[in-house]
C-alpha cells in the first residue's frame, strides 16, 4: 500500500506530507483547490512527463516522494528480481527531483531509468483516470483484461507459444531466403566458394594474431630496444671504465669486508650489500640472454609482416577477431551445403514449417479454449457487478473470435466486449454505446471482479464519478467500499455519496501564506468530515437539515461497510 506522499515546491504546494491509510481514502475540496495536483504528483513520481513549469515560482526544484509498503510475497519477489532496494521493514521509497531541463528518479536512494520506474509502478499501483476509462474502447485492452482474469492458466501456454511461434517465424525467414532462381543461386555459390577458400587457405589459429603482433612490435622497435639494452648493460655490468654499478657495488663490498671483524653490527649490512651484488649479477646474465634473442633477419621480419597483413585483411572483411572469422567460415560452409542441393533444403524447411505450424495452432487452440471458458465466467460476474452499479437491465457479452489468419505470440483470437444497457437494444461494441459515466462504472466493475486475482494493493481513481449522480453515485460508493476491503483505494470525488464511504477523509483547500497562494491537504475527523459532506450536499448556506442529512449519509455508509 501507499504509506505516504511527500510533495515540495510543486505548483501551488509549498511542502506537504500526506499519510494514507488502509481501505478507502477520499479526497475532496473546492473546484480549483488543487485536487488534480495531488494525483499529478503521484504520476510524476512514477515517471510521468516532468514539465519544469510545475516548479513553484522562485524555487530551484520540485520534489515528490512516495513510500510504499509491500503487502504480498509476489510484489517483493518481482522487485527483488529487478534488484530494487527494499528496506528491512519491506518498504520501498520512490523519489523524483525535477529541475530546469532535467529530472532525477531514485528508488531506495539508487538512480533508476524511466523504463525501470514504469515496471516498478506496474507492480505497486494502478491509477485510473478518464484516459484509462477510454482505453476500454480499444479491443486490445479487452484481450488484456480477459487474459488477466484467466491468470495462471494462460501463463505457461504463452511462454510455450512464444517460443514455438518465433521458431516458426525463423523457418519462414529461411524459406524466403532460399527462394531464388538458378542464376542467383550460382552467383551466391561462387562467391561463397571463393570466400571459404580464402579463409581456409589462411589456416588461422585463435590467438595467433596477438602473438604475431607482439613479435612484430618487437622487430619494428628492435633498434630502440637494442640501444636501451646496451646502455643498461654498460651502466650495470663491469667495464673498462670502472664506473659501472657492478664495479661500484663490488668495491663497496670489499670496503665493508675489510672492517666487518671490528663490529658485529656490520655483518647484517654486508649481507644486504652482498645480496645486491648477486642480484645485479643475475640481472646481467638475464639481460645478456635477452639481447641474444633480439637477433633476427629481414626474412623473419617480412614473413611476420605478411602474415599479420593476411590476418588483418580477413578480420576486416569477415569479423573483428580470428574467432569471428572462423565463425563466418562455419556459416559460409553451412550455406554452401544448402545451395548445393537447394530443392532438398526447401522441401525440408517446408516439412518443418508444416509441423511447427501444427504445434502453434494447437497451442493457439488451447489458449482460445481457456479464454472462452474465462469469458463465460467473467460475463456472469460482470453483469452482476454492473447491476450493483445501477445498470438496471444490462446484458454483457465477451466474444472470443478465432482466426488462423492472425496467428501471433498471443494466439489467434480477437476479443470484443459487447453491451446492451436498455431493454430491446442489441448488443453492441462499447464504443458505440457507452458514455463517459458508463465507462467509469464498467471499469470499476472490472476492477471489483478481478480484485482477488490482482497482486497490486493500491488503486487510485480519478474522475470515477464523471457523469453520475443520485442513486447511481450511491451504488458506485458501495462498490468502492467493497473493493477497499482487499485493496487500498485513493479516490478524488465531488460527490457526497462517495465521500460518505471514506475510511479516511482528506480535505484539499487553497489559501494564502506569506502573501502567496498555497494548496494544503489534511485529514478530517468525524465532525469535520460531516461538515465537508454538508458542503458537498448543500448550496450557498449549510443548514441544520443539510448537516443532519450528511450525518445520516455517514451512518448509512457505515452500515453498508459493516454489512
Amino acid at each position: 500500500m501507499l504509506y505516504s506522499l511527500h510533495v515540495k515546491n510543486l505548483a501551488l504546494i509549498k511542502e506537504q506530507e500526506i499519510e494514507f491509510s488502509k481501505g478507502l481514502n477520499i479526497l475532496t475540496g473546492e473546484t480549483g483547490a488543487g485536487k488534480s495536483v495531488i494525483i499529478g504528483s503521484v504520476n510524476l513520481a512514477l515517471g510521468g512527463k516532468a514539465d519544469p513549469g510545475l516548479i513553484r515560482t522562485g524555487e530551484e526544484y520540485a520534489l515528490v516522494e512516495l513510500c510504499f509498503g509491500l503487502e504480498s510475497k509476489e510484489q517483493k519477489r518481482l522487485l527483488q528480481e529487478m534488484d530494487i532496494p527494499i528496506e528491512d521493514d519491506d518498504s520501498v521509497v520512490i523519489q523524483r527531483k525535477i529541475m530546469q531541463g532535467r529530472s532525477v528518479s531514485k528508488v531506495g536512494g539508487e538512480s533508476v531509468s524511466a523504463r525501470q520506474l514504469k515496471d516498478i509502478s506496474n507492480i505497486l499501483i494502478n491509477i485510473h483516470g478518464q484516459n484509462d476509462h477510454q482505453e476500454l474502447l480499444h479491443k486490445k485492452k479487452h484481450m488484456d483484461i480477459l487474459d488477466n482474469y484467466c491468470g495462471d492458466k494462460l501463463g505457461g501456454l504463452f511462454d510455450e507459444l512464444s517460443k514455438e511461434y518465433h521458431s516458426m517465424q525463423e523457418i519462414k525467414r529461411q524459406l524466403e531466403e532460399s527462394d531464388m532462381d538458378e542464376t542467383s543461386r550460382k552467383r551466391e555459390q561462387e562467391l561463397l566458394e571463393f570466400e571459404v577458400a580464402e579463409i581456409s587457405d589462411a589456416g588461422l589459429k585463435e590467438g595467433e594474431d596477438e602473438e604475431l603482433d607482439s613479435s612484430y612490435r618487437k622487430m619494428v622497435n628492435a633498434r630502440k630496444i637494442s640501444e636501451a639494452a646496451y646502455g643498461c648493460q654498460a651502466l650495470t655490468e663491469s667495464g673498462d671504465s670502472g664506473e659501472s654499478a657492478s664495479d661500484m657495488i663490488g668495491r663497496a663490498v670489499r670496503e665493508l669486508t675489510s672492517v666487518v671483524s671490528y663490529d658485529s653490527e656490520l655483518e647484517g649490512l654486508l649481507e644486504q650489500l652482498s645480496d645486491v651484488e648477486n642480484l645485479l649479477g643475475d640481472f646481467g646474465h638475464s639481460l645478456s640472454d635477452y639481447m641474444r634473442g633480439l637477433e633476427f633477419n629481414d626474412e623473419q621480419f617480412r614473413e611476420t609482416e605478411d602474415r599479420l597483413n593476411t590476418i588483418n585483411h580477413l578480420k576486416d572483411k569477415y569479423g573483428g577477431s580470428i574467432e569471428s572469422v572462423l565463425k563466418s567460415l562455419s556459416e559460409k560452409e553451412a550455406r554452401l551445403e544448402v545451395l548445393s542441393d537447394l530443392d532438398a533444403h526447401r522441401a525440408s524447411l517446408e516439412k518443418e514449417l508444416a509441423a511447427k505450424n501444427a504445434v502453434v495452432l494447437k497451442l493457439c487452440g488451447k489458449i482460445s479454449d481457456i479464454r472462452k471458458e474465462g469469458a463465460a465466467a467473467l460475463e456472469k460476474k460482470l453483469v452482476q457487478a454492473l447491476v450493483d452499479l445501477n445498470f438496471l437491465d444490462v446484458r454483457f457479452r465477451i466474444e472470443v473470435e478465432e482466426s488462423k489468419d492472425r496467428v501471433s505470440a498471443r494466439g489467434y483470437d480477437e476479443v470484443s466486449f459487447l453491451i446492451s444497457t436498455n431493454p430491446g437494444e442489441d448488443l453492441r461494441p462499447l464504443d458505440q454505446i457507452a458514455s463517459g459515466g458508463e465507462l467509469s462504472r464498467i471499469m470499476l466493475a472490472l476492477k471489483t471482479v478481478v480484485a482477488d486475482k490482482d497482486d497490486i494493493s493500491t488503486l487510485i481513481f480519478d474522475e470515477i464519478d464523471a457523469g453520475i449522480s443520485g442513486k447511481t453515485a450511491w451504488k458506485v460508493s458501495q462498490k468502492l467500499g467493497e473493493l477497499s476491503r482487499e485493496h487500498q483505494i485513493i479516490c478524488i470525488t465531488h460527490l457526497p455519496q462517495i465521500a460518505a464511504m471514506a475510511d479516511t477523509h482528506f480535505m484539499i483547500e487553497k489559501g494564502l501564506s506569506d502573501g502567496r497562494t498555497v494548496t494544503s491537504i489534511y485529514a478530517l475527523d468525524e465532525d469535520a468530515s460531516v461538515k465537508e459532506l454538508s458542503r458537498l450536499l448543500g448550496g450557498e448556506e449549510i443548514t441544520d437539515a443539510v448537516i443532519e442529512n450528511a450525518r445520516e449519509m455517514r451512518r448509512m455508509a457505515e452500515e453498508t461497510k459493516r454489512g
